[in-house]
This record gives C-alpha cells, structure tokens and sequence, in this order.
C-alpha cells in the first residue's frame, strides 16, 4: 500500500507547460513557493515548514528539514493544496521558465531520485524533498551545479521541470555517459555520479565549456536537459551587458535607434 497520497495530473502545453492535478476528498499536493497557477473552489492553502512528509513529525525535525532546503537554495516553506470538497477538485502549477515538466513516479525508480536543486517543481504530499551531498572530495570542489543536489524520496508522483528539451537515457550495467553538469535534470539512485577533468591545454584555455565535466556510470535512468537555466540567465546578461556589435561600426548606433533602443 502507498504512504503517499495517489494523485491524478495532465499536462498541458509545449514550451511553457503546466500540470494539472486532480485532488480526491482530503488529498494534498505540495508545491514550491511561486509555482502556484490556478485552483478550482474547495481547495485550501496552508504555507508550512518543508514538505510536509511524515518522516520528521517533531518541531527540531521539521527545523532540520527545512534547514536543509536552504543548503539547496530553497525556501524555508512550502505550499500544501488540499481538497476540503467531496467532490474532486483540481490545482495548476506552471514550468517557471521554457522546458518541459517530468512526471515520475517514485514507485517505479526504487522510491529515490535525485535531481538538480532548482528542478523540483511539485509533488504529492508525503514525498520527502531533502538534500544529496556529492561524497567524493573531487564531486565537491569541483561539480558546480551539480554539487549539491536534491533527493526526492517516497512511493508517489513527483514532478521536475528542466529547460529546452528533456529526454530520458537508460544506461545499462558499467555504460557510461559524460555530460556537462549543468546539462542533468536528474537520475536514479543507482547511477554513479563523478566529476572528469576536461584535459589539454587548449581545451582548458580555448574549450569554452569548463574545466569539468559528470561522469555517469549505469545502471540505472537519466534525465537530460538541452538548455540549464543558468546558461539561458548568462546568454540573456551577455546581450544585456555588453555593447551591439552585429550592425558594425558605422551602422552601430543607427540599428540601436531603428529598434528602440535609443543609444548611440
């Protein structure tokens, strides 16, 4: 029998999605703060101290559980949606930027998952949202984003949302794939996390791509993104910060007034 409450979803959208999840009587989904889209009557907020499993039931337990979510670059609280109407009732949460939203079943991946800190989106109640520290000194020092990492723990559904598009990799016993680290969504509890240095001087120097990359050994299921967050933030500050260079130097400070800008 399932510990955590069995919820119903769609999803619906392409680039900017949104999941849909259909609540029974005295059913809770939990939801990161600001991912609330919309909920039908008969449905109650309550903000409350991390996520709301049953594992920590004591107040210094909820304290370290929250406390922990802080480590990730969380919020201390989280939302809980609960059905207070007989009949069913819906709530939405929408993808925070371009991506695709993950539906995972805990149940079918071993009750354990673990994810890149910002990739949680919401979840049944019961799922538990701690911390994943990288053991090996090297993961540490040098894993950038993928540091320190989120686990979601439990036998219900889960949802993640990743940027560009999002596909699912099996690697098979001792295959290995290496991936930017920026570049994982997430991957099951039986995959080998390391951190690879690049190597060469060139491609320290020239590469453009980090000194560092994730080593995942199978077996066990991976997800991917096409496009982390955080290289969609640099691009959009780099045309932000630096001067037009495209129209040349004669057409420079036309262009910029042809298109608004108004800068010469």
């Amino acid at each position: 029998m399932k510990q955590n409450h069995e919820i119903d979803y769609r999803v619906f959208g392409e680039e900017m999605q949104y999941v849909e999840v259909e609540l029974d009587y005295n059913e809770t989904a939990i939801a990161e703060p600001g991912a609330f889209m919309m909920m039908e009557d008969g449905i109650t907020m309550e903000t409350m101290f991390g996520d709301g499993s049953q594992q920590n039931t004591s107040i210094l337990g909820k304290l370290l559980n929250a406390g922990k979510r802080v480590l990730t670059g969380e919020s201390l609280f989280m939302t809980a949606f609960t059905n207070v109407n007989q009949g069913k009732r819906r709530v939405s949460f929408a993808s925070p930027y371009p991506g695709k939203i993950i539906p995972v079943d805990l149940s079918r991946f071993n009750n354990r998952i673990i994810c890149q800190k910002d990739a949680f989106l919401c979840a049944a109640k019961g799922v538990n949202i701690g911390i994943e520290f990288q053991r090996k000194l090297g993961t540490g020092l040098f894993g950038g984003e993928g540091f320190i990492m989120q686990k979601l723990e439990g036998d219900g559904m889960a949802f993640m949302h990743a940027g560009g598009h999002v596909f699912e990799r099996q690697l098979n016993y001792g295959e290995v794939l290496k991936i930017d680290t920026g570049c994982i969504v997430g991957f099951t509890s039986s995959v080998n996390y390391d951190i690879q240095f690049v190597g060469g001087i060139k491609n320290t120097i020239f590469g453009g791509e980090g000194l560092f990359f994730a080593s995942l050994t199978g077996p066990g299921t991976v997800w991917i993104q096409s496009l982390p967050v955080s290289r969609l933030a640099g691009r959009i500050l780099q045309y932000a910060t630096v001067n037009r260079k495209e129209e040349g130097s004669i057409l420079g400070g036309l262009g910029n007034l042809l298109d608004g800008d108004g800068k010469w």
